[in-house]
């Protein structure tokens, strides 16, 4: 396990709040007590987790002495805005707000500073019938995709359409038609996708607006969790 993949995982968080598996907990373990970084953030999570507990205690023993027996009311909304419910809740909101700022935030914005090779595959628009690629990805990360798309004059522009294993429409990508290129580099940004066949739909745009399908070809998915 390495640091861009605990960060990107968030294993940090999900250690603490006892989500990850045996397995993923003692991995966890073994590659923050040999990475600084990581241990210095599962310490101050600690400690904000120990705050927020230590604070909503105070808080709850000092309301219970000096407000007055409590006066039944309509359920709802109005309820937050008792101090006994808002003291607590906006200490804790501060204290979240400053645990991403000083942890979470920079930590993000260091791990996207750092170079990294993508997975990817190369698709070529015209062809059925062949092999789908396999690209292995990490659970929420992102891969290339580089379209091979054979110039045309008589396209303006090339929507790309990518469909999940479902069939859901996942996004589409309008790409300008350039007779000097024929590959076209598309990184997908990454999101909780499921593994399977995700297929590729290409369609040219003439400039009169008129739509055609060129092709369609397919790339499967591992997803690494």
């Amino acid at each position: 396990m390495d640091h861009d993949e605990v960060v990107r995982r968030e294993m940090t968080e999900r250690y603490l709040l006892h989500e990850l598996d045996p397995e993923k907990q003692d991995e966890f373990e073994e590659h923050f007590f040999g990475c600084p970084e990581c241990a210095l953030d599962v310490r101050a999570a600690s400690i904000f987790v120990e705050q927020s507990k230590t604070l909503f205690a105070e808080n709850r023993g000092t309301n219970a002495a000096q407000l007055p027996a409590p006066v039944p009311v309509k359920a709802g909304w109005v309820v937050w805005l008792r101090p006994s419910f808002a003291v607590p809740a906006l200490a804790l909101l501060l204290a979240l707000v400053g645990y991403q700022n000083l942890v979470t935030y920079p930590r993000l914005k260091q791990a996207g500073n750092r170079p990294r090779v993508l997975p990817w595959a190369s698709l070529r628009m015209r062809l059925r019938g062949t092999n789908a690629p396999v690209i292995e990805v990490p659970q929420g990360g992102s891969f290339l995709l580089f379209l091979n798309i054979p110039p045309d004059s008589r396209y303006a522009r090339y929507i790309a359409d990518l469909y999940n294993p479902a069939g859901k429409l996942e996004w589409s990508l309008t790409i300008p038609a350039n007779l000097a290129e024929d590959t076209w580099p598309v990184q997908v940004p990454g999101t909780n996708r499921g593994s399977g066949t995700y297929i590729l739909a290409l369609r040219g745009t003439s400039a009169t607006g008129e739509n055609q399908e060129i092709g369609r070809t397919s790339v499967e998915l591992k997803i690494q969790k």
